[in-house]
């Protein structure tokens, strides 16, 4: 017997994500998820086998919208306002799509292959090419981490009622004038 045609992969990741944007992580499960799709969970296991399978392809899918994301952000950029659009367009992708942002950084991550993978390549050439070092993984985990830390302190209401008060772009033109202080800036491939 053939599987209904809302049962293929994308379609039950795209509810998936849906439901997680729309009513948060405790909402994700497989029973809900079926019910979505007007099916029986059983059925979602020929695609997923359990909920962390699910959730893995999620990872991957936020590691691939954050991907397009930064590839728009960066487009015909020199080195250093590129890296300014990948800061702010990381910074709006973790404010527009908050529980995919946090499952994305949970513990265990994306796997680092593929997208992810992808994700991390793109980074470490962006800030390769403001070091003028292709391969300057140390930079590049420092600039991850300046992301991520700031979104997720943000992300938590950490900044209190006053906000980060400009602290995003201050914390980006350190490291940028850090960065670039290092080497001579070089031209992106993309």
């Amino acid at each position: 017997m053939p599987f209904p045609a809302k049962t293929d992969f994308d379609s039950i990741l795209n509810a998936a994500l849906e439901i997680l944007e729309r009513d948060g992580p405790e909402a994700l499960s497989m029973r809900n998820l079926a019910s979505a799709l007007e099916m029986k969970a059983p059925s979602l296991y020929r695609h997923y086998p359990d909920k962390a399978a699910l959730e893995t392809a999620l990872k991957m899918r936020g590691s691939e919208l954050l991907q397009a994301a930064l590839e728009r952000a960066i487009r015909d950029q020199d080195p250093i306002q590129a890296m300014r659009k990948a800061a702010n367009a990381s910074l709006k992708f973790a404010r527009a799509h908050p529980y995919l942002y946090d499952l994305m950084n949970a513990p265990g991550g994306a796997p680092s292959t593929g997208a992810a993978k992808k994700l991390w390549n793109t980074i470490l050439e962006l800030v390769g090419a403001v070091t003028g070092n292709p391969d300057d993984t140390a930079s590049s985990v420092a600039f991850w981490a300046y992301l991520h830390g700031f979104c997720s302190l943000e992300r938590t209401g950490m900044f209190g009622q006053s906000g980060p008060k400009g602290g995003f772009k201050i914390g980006l033109e350190a490291l940028i004038a850090g960065f670039s202080s290092r080497q001579k800036p070089r031209k992106l491939s993309a």
